[in-house]
């Protein structure tokens, strides 16, 4: 089972040989301890075995003649995924594809051309990521072309990485792969820059930290192993 934060400043407490607060408050070991989590999160993403992965059907439309989708959540970091939530034979949508495209791009510019186009009927919505994203904003998703009548909430599935908001004390390490000792570590180090001249963090535990973090990144993938990993060779869906 998943640690809470208490526990890992409890840990961590033991390393700094202050096992009550008096010299590092609480609240701001918690606050270093999400600064790890960030970090590791970070990390994880890139291994992109969709250990956060959100299907969502119930926040993103695009109304009839808009350029972009509503509903954006504000902590969408990564898309993984656009599509019809019905891709059934009997879905209103189910012949619209989504496709990523530059909003350059040839098809995209192309597209911006168009007049309205039915989305009940087979179509090619392409879709562009802008703005900053998370924690800053939303991502604004720009679309083309624009369409006739609204792909209302709850007929499209947007499927993304989310970002992760700060835990408190109370709650458990969100970080899976048991991911305790590496936060432990990082805690301990940049704690330990309030003790030292230069306020830099020990390097010794950054080091310690520096492990950890490989070895759970090496630990999480692969998630399956009914199959062996594999890469696609150049055309091989027209061999």
């Amino acid at each position: 089972m998943a640690s809470a934060l208490s526990t890992i400043e409890t840990k961590a407490r033991r390393h700094l040989l202050e096992t009550t607060a008096s010299f590092w408050s609480s609240a701001e070991l918690i606050d270093i301890v999400n600064l790890g989590i960030k970090d590791l999160w970070r990390a994880i993403v890139d291994l992109h075995q969709e250990h956060f992965l959100i299907v969502d059907t119930t926040n993103v439309s695009i109304s009839a003649s808009a350029t972009q989708m509503t509903g954006v959540p504000s902590n969408v970091y990564r898309v993984h995924l656009i599509e019809p939530e019905d891709t059934t034979s009997g879905g209103s949508y189910k012949g619209v594809s989504f496709v990523p495209r530059d909003y350059n791009s040839p098809n995209s510019i192309a597209a911006r051309t168009q007049t309205g186009q039915d989305p009940t009927q087979s179509q090619v919505i392409y879709y562009a990521l802008t703005q900053q994203g998370p924690p800053v904003s939303a991502p604004v998703i720009l679309v083309d072309p624009v369409l006739t009548t609204a792909m209302p909430v709850g007929s499209i599935r947007l499927v993304y990485v989310p970002t992760l908001d700060d835990v408190v004390a109370a709650q458990n390490n969100p970080i899976p792969g048991e991911s305790d000792q590496a936060l432990i570590a990082w805690t301990v180090a940049f704690a330990r820059a309030k003790e030292r001249e230069d306020r830099s963090p020990d390097a010794n535990w950054l080091a310690v930290y520096a492990t950890e973090k490989q070895s759970l990144l090496t630990s999480l993938t692969p998630r399956q192993t009914q199959e062996p990993e594999f890469v696609e060779a150049i055309f091989e869906s027209l061999w």
